[in-house]
């Protein structure tokens, strides 16, 4: 094995996830990188199959679904090599995309965490500032490789867990939603070193990962993730600015998200009710300061 290849540790978190989009995500990764799934359940119905294909992945269970953080934190506790890739489930990683991992390791580059562009994504980066009067053009020639940023998107971190103090590296507060940019605004109140790689190209399909590509699941996956966005829309900001910051930012959706049940209640659209009922919920649990307690019983 490539001796700088055998430092990296690839970590993909599953929940019920589509076999077939799973090995769609592994058959993109180098077959010389160990990799470490974590099915956030009690099981992994697909073990023997997935391991006998994969000699290069090992399968954990969490025992419960953890959550995006601490599922990866579950995984990079088992990591015992110096940088981690943590991966989405729902991701393709493009060319050359472990080979030019290589050189930054070769390199010896100075980073935190590197962030990944999507491919034929001309609407907007996957990464930026948390100055939102910045703009990034990637397009540009002036750019270098590694634009340092302020954040960047959690379906692929390539992470130096030489530059933490703790592998629980994400605030397990969170469940879904807000995790990579809260640990993106710690790494730039400490000085941390985060950019985003114009070479590393992914296909990311976007809330496929886990049991929300089965439509039988369609009302339950719509229920947590608008609970979930709100709940830690509210806490990211009551967390990093304070509490009446976080109910300035809010308190305007709250009063929408309540207008809205009342609107299509009456005009019986369902689905929109529903999303807009559990973002209430989800906002009002954070606001009160309860725990991110919503999950869905499959």
């Amino acid at each position: 094995m490539n001796n700088s290849l055998s430092e990296l540790t690839v970590i993909v978190v599953t929940f019920k996830t589509d076999i077939t989009l799973l090995k769609n995500c592994l058959n993109s990764i180098d077959s010389r990188v160990k990799v470490i799934l974590v099915e956030n359940s009690n099981s992994f119905e697909n073990k023997n199959e997935i391991e006998s294909q994969y000699k290069n992945v090992k399968i954990v269970c969490s025992g419960s679904n953890l959550g995006y953080g601490s599922g990866n934190n579950f995984g990079l506790n088992e990591t015992t090599t110096r940088y981690a890739l943590i991966l989405n489930p729902d991701v393709i990683c493009k060319e050359d995309y472990f080979k030019i991992i290589e050189t930054y390791i070769n390199n010896k580059t100075d980073f935190s965490i590197i962030g990944s562009q999507y491919e034929n994504n001309k609407e907007w980066a996957p990464c930026g500032y948390f100055d939102n009067k910045k703009f990034i053009d990637f397009d540009s020639k002036e750019n270098p490789d590694l634009l340092k940023v302020d954040w960047v998107v959690g379906c692929s971190l390539l992470i130096d867990l030489k530059k933490f103090e703790s592998v629980k590296i994400f605030d397990e507060n969170f469940f879904l939603f807000f995790e990579e940019f809260d640990l993106c605004k710690q790494l730039k109140k400490s000085s941390g070193k985060v950019f985003s790689s114009k070479s590393l190209i992914i296909d990311h399909l976007g809330f496929k990962g886990s049991f929300a590509h089965n439509k039988d699941y369609a009302i339950e996956a719509l229920k947590i993730r608008n609970w979930h966005w709100m709940w830690s829309f509210f806490y990211y900001h009551r967390k990093n600015e304070g509490y009446f910051i976080a109910l300035k930012k809010t308190s305007g959706k709250l009063i929408k998200s309540f207008f809205k049940i009342i609107y299509y209640f009456i005009s019986f659209n369902k689905n929109e009710r529903i999303r807009y009922l559990y973002r209430f919920l989800g906002l009002i649990n954070s606001m009160i300061g309860k725990k991110s307690w919503f999950r869905i019983n499959l």
